[in-house]
């Protein structure tokens, strides 16, 4: 059997004023045969986890979860028990988001790489704080960016990949791609055991287009899809019709932040029950024995 175990654990680029100006805007439930445990602890510890676990730590979000934690509007999740721990976006500000580190008792310098959804100020605002703390990381970011962005990333001591097709960060990590065409994005795709987990900034893209793409690139079952959906916009019958589409792709646990907005965040619940997992800033899941070849190998 499988678990996911949530619980609540404790200037070198433009500022988000800049980027504005410049037009860049930004309990205990069961899944299926798994265990979703929930601790509201603020200073709790990530439970103790083998090599062959997956861990997603929500740092930066609009949505509480955690106690003592702060919120902002923008999303950024750490991706450990990987080959190689990647942080993926960087919310609206660095401020928070190493203070939300510092509580967690995460040391950004333990960070091996950042993949960056898109340009708006909201997922890469942290980012200069962050490679104040850490420049020895690789930023995986969309070919699509402007090049003074991309030049001062570089200024900080920070390798830069420029990504337009999907490509492959480390193993059982890769990115979709560009895709979009007025705003360009990519997500991050983790291949696991029970089958593929899908972290997204904002899906401008659309969120079913991610997640389709993800199962194309990789020929596997979607398993958890996390992060922005951006439908906080869209009328029940227009989400009605994206829980459709996820459901015929037979996603199996939906966990929609950030930009989803909260009618959709409701009807996301109603639909997928159990399959429903609320996140906030400070919610970490472990995915138990994500990597079974670490642990026969």
């Amino acid at each position: 059997m499988y678990k996911i175990l949530a619980t609540s654990a404790l200037s070198v680029l433009p500022t988000a004023a800049v980027l504005m100006a410049l037009g860049i805007n930004c309990g205990r439930a069961n899944v299926g045969d798994q265990d979703i445990q929930e601790s509201q602890e603020p200073e709790a510890a990530v439970p103790a986890t083998g090599s062959a676990d997956l861990t997603l730590t929500i740092l930066f979000d609009n949505y509480a979860h955690t106690p003592g934690l702060q919120t902002g509007w923008g999303f950024s999740c750490l991706v450990r028990g990987t080959e190689k721990t990647v942080l993926f976006d960087t919310g609206a500000d660095g401020r928070i988001l190493l203070a939300n580190m510092r509580k967690l008792k995460l040391d950004p310098g333990q960070v091996d790489t950042v993949v960056l959804s898109h340009v708006h100020w909201d997922h890469v605002g942290g980012l200069p704080e962050f490679l104040d703390a850490n420049s020895h990381v690789t930023v995986y970011l969309p070919r699509s960016f402007p090049e003074d962005f991309i030049t001062e990333v570089e200024r900080s001591g920070a390798q830069v990949v420029k990504v337009d097709q999907p490509v492959e960060v480390c193993r059982n990590v890769y990115t979709t791609g560009e895709m979009g065409t007025a705003i360009i994005e990519q997500s991050l795709v983790i291949e696991t055991q029970q089958g593929l987990v899908v972290i997204t900034g904002c899906a401008h893209p659309g969120i079913v287009n991610i997640a389709r793409r993800a199962h194309e690139l990789r020929q596997k079952p979607l398993y958890l899809v996390l992060g922005g959906f951006h439908l906080k916009d869209y009328s029940a019958s227009e989400i009605e019709q994206v829980i459709r589409e996820l459901k015929q792709l037979q996603v199996r646990v939906a966990a929609p932040s950030h930009c989803s907005g909260n009618l959709a965040r409701s009807l996301f619940q109603e639909s997928f029950g159990e399959h429903y997992m609320a996140v906030g800033v400070g919610k970490t899941i472990v995915i138990e024995d994500a990597f079974a070849h670490r642990a026969n190998g």
